[in-house]
């Protein structure tokens, strides 16, 4: 069996790293990885690949940054070759991004089969790209890989049930994995933080909290009035767009730093006493390790986590202050999104169902 695996932004890289472990225990399967380019930022790929020990990929398309439109395009038009010379007995798509729909699109049009991890998800806010890439790829794949029982039930509501398969989160595989590994380290903050005391983890990236420069500006407004430092992980995007707007991402409790190796991300956040960020993968780590997170956006595909106040949606952010630092819920978590052996499914699955 061939698996050709597309990934090309860091949720995509971490969701890899499990699905390459589950598929490397079996001699008769060969896996190709595609790296989009997507995220062409060493520090937002690279360093996953070494991080996770992700198998170097085997082509990298080096599409970079662009609009949407022109991405994806420039996508779809370099993987037809990829797909027609490798012929693949599936094409496994990962999330939301522009990677995944592009994948799914190039894969579909060629009839080859196509598998798409995490499928199912719903924020239900069209106005997000990442939406319309979840929709259409589920509706352009043939087999759903679905993380929850919210995910089947979506996916069942718009007549895909016999198409979908609950294996479980490969992120909650890699994360609970991680934790483990990293449990006996120091956080790795910046020198004026101090670890041993309160602090607060913060990501914010998505175009419409920083496209907006009122928006933006009352955000990093917001965290510099945190009562405790507070640890920005600046991605590229929020970098390039503070410097458009003339804004600074330090002063008062705010201290930014690049982007967090993922083992360092999952050691940052453990030890945090919050995380505020707007990340659907960050959302879903902090619930993971048992942090409580402010979500800055008006919704989430991961409603399992505002279960008992562990995520609090403030997409006002009149509350910022008040919530990134606030007390764990005393109430135990269930464990929505499995065991943390969702890949090893997500390969018996793959090839049992090749033909």
């Amino acid at each position: 069996m061939k698996v050709l695996s597309v990934v090309g932004a860091r949720p995509q890289f971490v969701k890899l790293g499990p699905i390459a472990t589950a598929l490397a225990a079996f001699p008769d399967v060969e896996h190709v990885i595609v790296h989009t380019g997507q995220h062409y930022d060493a520090a937002m790929s690279d360093v996953f690949f070494r991080d996770l020990g992700i198998p170097a990929p085997d082509i990298n398309l080096g599409v970079g940054s662009a609009s949407h439109g022109v991405q994806t395009g420039a996508m779809l038009s370099a993987l037809d070759a990829v797909l027609d010379e490798h012929q693949p007995d599936w094409t496994l798509v990962y999330g939301d991004t522009n990677s995944t729909i592009a994948a799914a699109l190039a894969a579909a049009k060629l009839h080859l089969p196509v598998a798409h991890l995490e499928a199912g998800l719903r924020s239900f806010n069209r106005a997000m790209p990442e939406e319309h890439n979840r929709v259409l790829t589920d509706h352009a794949a043939d087999l759903l890989l679905a993380p929850t029982a919210t995910a089947m039930t979506h996916l069942a509501t718009e007549g895909l049930a016999d198409r979908a398969v609950l294996v479980g989160d490969v992120m909650a595989d890699v994360c609970f994995q991680v934790r483990d590994r990293v449990a006996g380290a120091q956080p790795d903050l910046p020198p004026d933080v101090n670890p041993d005391a309160p602090y607060v983890i913060a990501t914010i990236h998505r175009a419409e909290n920083t496209d907006d420069s009122l928006r933006l500006e009352r955000i990093v407004t917001a965290l510099r009035e945190v009562p405790v430092p507070v640890v920005l992980l600046a991605h590229p995007r929020l970098v390039a767009r503070a410097t458009a707007f003339g804004l600074e991402l330090t002063g008062g409790s705010l201290h930014a730093v690049g982007p967090m190796g993922y083992p360092h991300m999952v050691r940052a956040v453990m030890g945090a006493a919050g995380v505020v960020t707007d990340s659907g993968g960050l959302q879903k780590e902090a619930y993971l390790l048992q942090t409580p997170c402010t979500t800055t956006r008006t919704e989430t595909e991961w409603v399992e986590t505002l279960e008992h106040g562990w995520n609090v949606l403030d997409p006002d952010l009149d509350h910022i202050s008040r919530l990134a630092a606030r007390p764990r819920p005393s109430d135990e978590q269930s464990r929505p999104f499995g065991d943390g052996h969702a890949a090893e499914q997500v390969a018996d699955i793959l090839r049992a169902r090749t033909a």
